[in-house]
This record gives C-alpha cells, structure tokens and sequence, in this order.
C-alpha cells in the first residue's frame, strides 16, 4: 500500500507510509482517505495493492478447518480485503467450506460509500443483514479481530468481542472492558465462546 501511495501521489517512500498510516488510523482504511483526499479509484487501489501470491504469506494453525467447523453457529467473515484476496485466503487455509456468508470490503457499502471495519453503522447493517439485529440477539453474534478499534465499534454496535493476540503480543491484556475474551489460537475460541 505505502508504494501505491508513493506511486500514485508522487512522494517520497516515509512520506507515503506516514500519511498511508494516518488514512488507516483516521479512516480504518488506507483507500478511504484515498478516495476521499486524492480521488483514487477503489477499484484500482484494491488491485494493485492485492497483486501477490497470498499462498507464500500463509502460515496455517494444524488442523484450523477441524477446529473451525466444530465451532457453534454460522461463520460469517467480514474484512477490509477484496473479495479476490479473502477468497484465496480462505481455500488456502482451507476454512472456504466453512465460511457461509463473505463480506469483503466491496460490500461493506452503506448508501452508496464504503464503510469497512471500524464503522458501527456497517456492523449494525451487517447484524441486520444477518438476521441478528435488535436487542433479543444482542451478544450473540461474535466477532473475532485483532484490532481494538474494530472489537470496540463491534461491541458498540452488539457484537460480542474476542481479541486474537498474536504470537509474543506485548499487550496480551489490551483492550477495555469492550473485550469479552482473548485467545491466542483458534484451539481456545471453543472454550471462550461457551
């Protein structure tokens, strides 16, 4: 992403990754400061920034899909990623049969203008989309990130949260009282979850 934006805005490498980093932090995503700022097509900022092999990136938990598929309720994933990109994440894990329902980045779009994670409204309107809206469901539906500012708008919005801490996490204990629980391996959601 920092190299689009040092390609696309003509500037210099740490001036890219600097104002690519304050996009993220201000927006949640890159692309909507992008859009918002520069007049970048989304379309074309997803592409190029999503042009890899995501196969050499994977690093995959022994028996992840076993573990998912035993987990209770439907699986729905939500992401800042393409489409394109979250499905061959998800065969290349092996998790794409378990998976019921993907919303990638191009249909988290609320009147018209993308919405992706941190935004409540977009959790809300995926909770009713979900059939999972209104205070009978509230905390039944969960999520599963590793970003504190997504967990703490998703709980706003009626989620219940779990916090996925890294391998040597710093902060093992971040988060508010926004988090419902931590977990360091897709092993723990079980427990945690009941």
């Amino acid at each position: 992403m920092t190299g689009f934006v040092e390609r696309h805005l003509g500037l210099a490498r740490e001036q890219a990754d600097r104002l690519r980093q304050h996009y993220w932090r201000r927006y949640g995503a890159t692309m909507l400061g992008l859009i918002r700022h520069h007049d970048v097509d989304p379309h074309d900022f997803l592409r190029a920034t999503h042009d890899f092999d995501v196969a050499k990136l994977l690093r995959i938990e022994r028996g992840l899909a076993r573990m998912v598929s035993r987990l209770p309720g439907r699986k729905v994933l939500m992401t800042n990623a393409p489409g394109v990109y979250a499905r061959q994440v998800l065969r290349g894990v092996g998790l794409h049969r378990h998976i019921r329902v993907q919303y990638s980045i191009e249909r988290l779009r609320l009147h018209g203008h993308f919405r992706p994670k941190p935004s409540i409204a977009m959790f809300r309107a995926v909770l009713a989309r979900e059939g999972m809206a209104g205070r009978s469901n509230a905390g039944h539906a969960v999520l599963v990130d590793d970003s504190l500012v997504n967990l703490k708008a998703a709980r706003a919005a009626g989620f219940s949260t779990v916090l996925r801490v890294g391998p040597g996490a710093v902060r093992p204990l971040a988060g508010g009282a926004y988090i419902d629980a931590r977990v360091r391996s897709v092993r723990q959601l079980g427990r945690r979850l009941s």
